[in-house]
């Protein structure tokens, strides 16, 4: 594989990872009222996205020196 498609699938993989870290653990809605407050969270985008982030950093370290 060429040098410059290992390197695009090494950062596409690191920030699909990161932005399917934060979507994982940032809170989607909030309200407070007084001293309640509710969060709630879908956190199913998140996993789709830390998976193809997974799977770009795994293509860009296969097939390495021959």
């Amino acid at each position: 594989m060429n040098q410059t498609v290992k390197k695009i699938l090494l950062v596409v993989g690191i920030v699909l990872l990161g932005y399917g870290i934060y979507t994982l653990i940032a809170p989607e809605a909030s309200v407070s009222i007084g001293d309640l407050s509710i969060e709630a969270q879908n956190n199913t985008d998140s996993y789709i996205t830390i998976g193809l982030g997974l799977a770009a950093l795994v293509l860009s370290f296969l097939s390495g020196k021959k």
